[in-house]
């Protein structure tokens, strides 16, 4: 029987922080206590000075497969997300062809139970079209319905009322939305084109505006005040929507708002050194929605932190604006950049805990994680606090090669993750054997 036992970590759970060992028993956590004896066999990790935190569950990311893997894979991109503390995620429908079946949806599992390093579940997305394929779901195997209220291509795009009315309506799962109304993007557009010939990337915030995210995140509020929906609204970036979401805890409401770790980093002061390197949809907006972000977050009228991992070559960030692809990769320095952020003094560890690992196993419903305790996965983090981390693009291991953080100094550093018992990062390596990850399941 194969055991690892942690000693003296700093346990980081449910709002406290305690020294505490913990043993590790095959995939899940046996033991937790204040001094357990070592035995025979037992891997034995000191963990003296460290936080223990249960992994980062990130309920949105892009890894890009199948058909565009030019960009990321569900291999390489899960394999960034562990070396950064992420232990399971939920990936969204628009690769190529786009998940919008059930068949389509069933082999993306397929692919990650071969490749992936972290737990994974993914997402159908909606059409105008496939509302019979939305009935289908199943909430103890799929995490939910991603519908795009504008700022996508292809076929995810749905502005139907009728057509959202049926989805809100019907859709036996969680319904996740990315919100930008399309039409006051176009009235924003036709405005700024009045004044000038082209745009540029400092347009982005202007051509995005608070109002174009709030026509948007209203509407589907105020549908899932209707219909009663389970409805997630994905990386608000405004202090104007923040007025839509009740502030106090996770549980029992069915309408809950996520922030992502780059909105809560830039502003759009950063567009002119970072250029396209922080074009992402919606875009980064002002030092004062940043500030209400992490006051919100606090508050619990924001109940997530995800990423929003979503890499491009560095090719196609070196274009023009308007031919620039919206998206950046993350998953590696997201949980670092949180780290940074209780340095800064905007929020405290228990609270990153809340937000990246217990909220989101809460809200999906997540079996067996995001806590850490007996019995549960052994999903766990382990963070230096005092030993900082130079972020490169030589060192950042997604597959585009690149960071928006590069050349950034972080105060804390990653220096184990565990998936399922398996340690599958340490010494700044990822362990090179079998990926360790595991289908997500899900209570009713």
């Amino acid at each position: 029987m194969s055991a690892t036992l942690i000693k003296s970590a700093r346990v980081v759970n449910e709002g406290a922080i305690a020294e505490m060992d913990l043993r590790i028993v095959n995939q899940r956590i046996e033991t937790i206590a204040s001094n357990i004896s070592v035995r025979l066999g037992d891997q034995v990790i000191d963990a003296k000075g460290y936080y223990l935190l249960p992994g980062m569950i990130d309920d949105q990311v892009h890894f890009r497969e199948p058909g565009l893997t030019h960009k990321g894979s569900i291999a390489t991109e899960s394999r960034a997300a562990v070396a950064g503390g992420i232990t399971s995620y939920m990936e969204m429908p628009n690769v190529y062809p786009a998940t919008t079946t059930i068949e389509a949806l069933e082999r993306k599992f397929t692919l990650a139970a071969e490749s992936s390093f972290a737990n994974y579940s993914f997402y159908l997305g909606a059409t105008e079209a496939n509302i019979e394929q939305i009935k289908l779901l199943d909430p103890t195997k799929h995490c939910g319905l991603k519908v795009f209220m504008g700022a996508s291509t292809g076929n995810l795009l749905v502005e139907d009322p009728q057509v959202l009315e049926a989805i809100f309506r019907e859709s036996p799962v969680l319904i996740v939305t990315h919100c930008e109304s399309a039409a006051v993007i176009r009235q924003n557009q036709a405005k700024l084109l009045k004044s000038k010939s082209e745009f540029t990337i400092e347009d982005h915030p202007v051509l995005r505006d608070d109002q174009a995210c709030y026509a948007s995140s209203s509407f589907a509020v105020a549908l899932a005040k209707k219909h009663h929906s389970q409805l997630h609204v994905l990386h608000i970036t405004t202090a104007k929507e923040l007025a839509l979401f009740d502030a106090g805890p996770i549980q029992n409401k069915h309408i809950t708002a996520e922030a992502c770790v780059h909105h809560l980093w830039f502003s759009n002061k950063d567009y002119a050194q970072l250029g396209n390197q922080i074009k992402c949809n919606p875009a980064i907006k002002y030092g004062r929605d940043r500030e209400m972000l992490l006051k919100a977050l606090n508050t619990d009228q924001i109940d997530i932190i995800a990423t929003d991992h979503a890499p491009h070559t560095w090719d196609e960030k070196q274009v023009p604006y308007a031919q620039a692809p919206a998206g950046l990769p993350l998953v590696q320095h997201a949980l670092l950049s949180l780290f940074d952020q209780v340095k800064k003094g905007h929020m405290s560890i228990a609270k990153i805990v809340e937000k990246t690992a217990h909220n989101p196993a809460i809200r999906y419903r997540i079996k067996d994680r995001g806590f850490i305790r007996e019995g549960f996965y052994a999903d766990l983090v382990l963070v230096d606090t005092k030993t900082p981390t130079v972020v490169s693009n030589e060192n950042s291991l997604y597959h585009c090669g690149w960071s928006p953080f590069s050349g950034h100094s972080f105060s804390a550093q990653i220096k184990h993750t565990w998936v399922n018992g398996d340690l599958v990062y340490a010494n700044q390596q990822v362990d090179s054997k079998t990926a360790s990850g595991m289908r997500l399941q899900f209570d009713v």
